[in-house]
């Protein structure tokens, strides 16, 4: 991202992003995955720019974000870029 922090996902992250959207694909409306990706994108923005303004996780070393209801998104600062170590979702 430019002017700030660099994002990168974990494999394990990527995988569990590809599960939720496939969920969602088969399960809500073409407008509801949507607004998903806008609110994703403007939260890897924010961290991109100011990574330790969201609360500390219960995992130790990281930090999380609820991007909608059901999903959540954990990270962590390693030196000049963000980890995203995990994208949750409650089925």
């Amino acid at each position: 991202m430019e002017n700030g922090y660099k994002i990168l996902w974990t494999d394990h992250a990527l995988k569990e992003l590809a599960e939720a959207y496939e969920y969602l694909e088969h399960n809500f409306t073409e407008e509801e995955l949507r607004k998903l990706s806008i609110d994703l994108d403007k939260v890897l923005k924010l961290l991109a720019r100011s990574p330790s303004i969201l609360p500390i996780s219960e995992f130790i070393g990281t930090r999380r974000v609820v991007i909608k209801k059901y999903n959540t998104l954990y990270y962590r600062e390693k030196n000049d870029c963000i980890e995203i170590v995990s994208f949750f979702q409650i089925v």
